[in-house]
């Protein structure tokens, strides 16, 4: 047995070493700990706390942790600092670390608009291995590199994003790949070829099919549409319908038993007016299929041709009205198509029995005629015509379904209200999907100094640009005057000029599951600086004026640069002779329906009734398609992709229910007008 002083030396000499080791414990257990960084994980942190847990990290752990502060800095759109980090990475990554860092080279790469780049790097990842986190965002940069333009590329992105997301996100994933498919050309969509094994974009695919064959029909698209989530009951779409189809469910037709005409039936425009009321009576009352009639004694039939002002400021006419000098000759008016076009357009069979009423916007205050109309219990309204009426509709309270005939400034959407209206704008809006269509690229419009011509050229830049297009050139031209002085001396044309402005539409940032896609920035590519690199000319003139313009350009430019000419309706007039459509030989025009060969009969007795003014007959034909329009307002409105084949073209709706106008074109060949090929 030990002495217990032995014992109580070595119990001694314990204490300490006990001491310092709780001593040591308690330390640790105050001193902060670190959490360990996912680069796999949603990053929900700011940036500031991920650039501090850089500063504190050991080596080993410091990558993943730049890594995060990368994704955060991008994500609140602080691109230098994200750069920053970027260089400062270092050289040797792990696997994982090294897909997350492709993903954040992307992501840069988007957000500094290198589009190539991010195309790059994306093609280099395999989704199959990045975790759910990394998924959903590597879709969605693939979805911000293909820019919203629709492709097979840009469908096989939503529908392989679309089970990684839930809520809002989810259901606005639905609604892109919707507006993908619809905004896919007839083209695009017969020239898809998808794998076997994609049964969710084939059941996409099916329900497009359905929505063409009955969007022009509420009842049989809604039977359609049930029928389609019968026999796809797993497709996403089945289970949540895109936001623009669910509005089918709930689509009430508009009373159309009492219907107010709102025109200024005195004063200059009264000559219109009485055009389109004219019309729209005649689709009423049945009798657009009637032979020729002479025209009915009432203000505006007169015998000369009536013509418009062309400075650009008529708040009414139709976009080719004339100079005084182009007035028209001809004794016959005779349809230029050889053959009634096919998709004629639509025409009451029978007399309606609705009630229309006739208010003059001339002799009163415009929110006074909406008003008494309304206390006249009119259920829907038609009108008014001239520009400045239509600038205060917009901004009255009238709970009555409008149809404007004309367009204000600034387009405000709003549930009763559409604009339909024939406007320069319209016709230059459709003629850049002509012309994209037939495969140009590098378009110049020649078109008259003034307001006209800078109208024309805004409505035909925004269009192209919305289409996929770069620069467009304008060059300006002056007076008849002017130009035959210009034939006169040997000058000609040369298809050269000054990039056209357009306003951008207002884009916002995407963000979707933490990750921030930037708006494209408003970029104007190189513009064309010769006359070899423009491959497309539009022109804006009256015939006088093309007839000198053409053999202008022939002076400046070979047959070989293979430069295609089109032109607007302004120039097609009655009384071009076989000697003019000779010196028009290969120019393509575009005109409304009725002037080139969708109803003979009808064109035959409108000429008649108007003295031959193709003016007066396309205000005529817009009164026609206001009436049917009218009947189905809450078509127009409430069900997207609906159309209609007017006498002023096919007829379809903005979201904002702006009536667009697809056109027909024509090209003269031989001394013939033929349609355009």
């Amino acid at each position: 047995m030990l002495p217990s002083k032995v014992v109580r030396n070595k119990a001694g000499r314990f204490v300490p070493v006990l001491l310092a080791a709780l001593i040591l414990a308690a330390c640790t257990g105050q001193a902060p700990q670190t959490p360990g960084a996912n680069v796999e994980e949603p990053a929900t942190k700011n940036s500031d706390y991920y650039l501090q847990q850089v500063q504190q990290s050991p080596d080993d752990n410091k990558a993943d942790w730049q890594l995060l502060a990368i994704r955060a800095l991008l994500n609140e759109g602080k691109y230098p600092q994200a750069s920053q980090q970027l260089s400062q990475l270092p050289g040797q990554l792990s696997n994982s670390q090294q897909q997350e860092l492709q993903l954040l080279q992307a992501q840069s790469a988007l957000a500094s608009q290198d589009i190539a780049a991010a195309q790059g790097i994306l093609g280099k990842l395999d989704p199959s291995e990045l975790s759910s986190d990394q998924q959903s965002r590597y879709w969605q940069l693939q979805i911000g590199a293909n820019q919203n333009r629709p492709s097979l590329t840009l469908l096989r992105a939503y529908v392989a994003q679309e089970p990684l997301l839930q809520g809002d996100a989810h259901q606005k994933n639905i609604d892109a790949t919707w507006q993908t498919l619809v905004q896919m050309t007839p083209d695009q969509i017969n020239s898809l070829v998808i794998n076997a094994d994609e049964n969710t974009l084939q059941g996409w695919l099916d329900l497009l099919s359905v929505y063409n064959a009955n969007r022009n029909d509420p009842d049989m698209l809604k039977a359609g549409i049930a029928d389609w989530q019968t026999r796809y009951p797993n497709n996403p779409a089945a289970k949540t319908l895109p936001t623009a189809l669910s509005q089918v469910q709930n689509f009430q037709p508009a009373s159309t038993g009492k219907i107010a005409l709102l025109l200024p039936m005195s004063g200059q425009a009264q000559v219109f007016a009485n055009a389109i009321q004219k019309g729209f009576n005649d689709a009423k009352n049945g009798v657009l299929s009637a032979p020729p009639q002479p025209a009915a004694a009432q203000p505006g039939n007169i015998d000369q041709p009536v013509t418009a002002p062309v400075d650009g400021t008529d708040p009414v006419v139709s976009p080719s009205a004339t100079d005084s000098d182009a007035a028209t000759t001809d004794t016959a008016a005779t349809p230029p198509a050889e053959a009634p076009q096919a998709n004629a357009p639509q025409v009451a069979a029978a007399a309606s029995n609705a009630e229309v009423k006739v208010y003059d916007t001339s002799s009163q205050p415009l929110d006074q005629v909406l008003a008494q109309a309304q206390q006249d219990g009119a259920t829907l309204v038609v009108g008014p015509l001239l520009k400045n009426n239509v600038e205060q509709l917009a901004n009255s309270q009238t709970p009555l379904n409008v149809l404007a005939l004309n367009e204000p400034g600034q387009i405000q959407n709003r549930p009763n209200l559409c604009y339909f209206a024939l406007s320069p704008e319209d016709e230059a809006r459709d003629a850049a999907h002509h012309i994209w269509e037939q495969g140009k690229r590098t378009p110049l419009l020649l078109v008259p100094r003034g307001a006209l011509g800078d109208r024309v050229s805004v409505a035909f830049t925004g269009e192209w640009q919305k289409l996929g297009g770069g620069t467009v050139l304008k060059q300006q031209f002056g007076s008849t005057g002017d130009l035959k002085q210009g034939i006169n001396s040997g000058a000609g044309i040369s298809l050269s000029g000054t990039p056209v402005s357009a306003p951008q539409p207002q884009s916002q940032d995407v963000s979707v599951a933490g990750l921030n896609i930037p708006a494209p920035a408003d970029t104007v590519a190189p513009a064309a600086a010769s006359s070899g690199r423009v491959d497309a000319t539009y022109i804006v003139s009256t015939q006088n004026e093309l007839q000198l313009i053409k053999p202008m350009i022939a002076m400046r430019v070979s047959s070989r640069d293979n430069v295609a000419l089109y032109a607007s309706s302004r120039s097609f007039q009655a009384g071009a002779g076989p000697d003019y459509r000779l010196e028009m030989e290969g120019l393509q025009f575009s005109d409304i329906p009725l002037l080139t060969g969708a109803n003979p009969a009808l064109m035959q007795q409108a000429a008649k009734s108007f003295n031959n003014d193709y003016s007066l007959v396309r205000l005529y034909a817009m009164g026609i398609d206001a009436w049917t329009l009218a009947n189905h307002f809450s078509e127009v409105r409430q069900l997207p992709g609906f159309q209609l084949s007017g006498n002023t073209g096919k007829l379809s709706a903005t979201q904002d229910c702006v009536i667009n106008r697809k056109l027909s074109w024509s090209q003269y060949r031989q001394g013939q007008i033929v349609p355009a090929s």
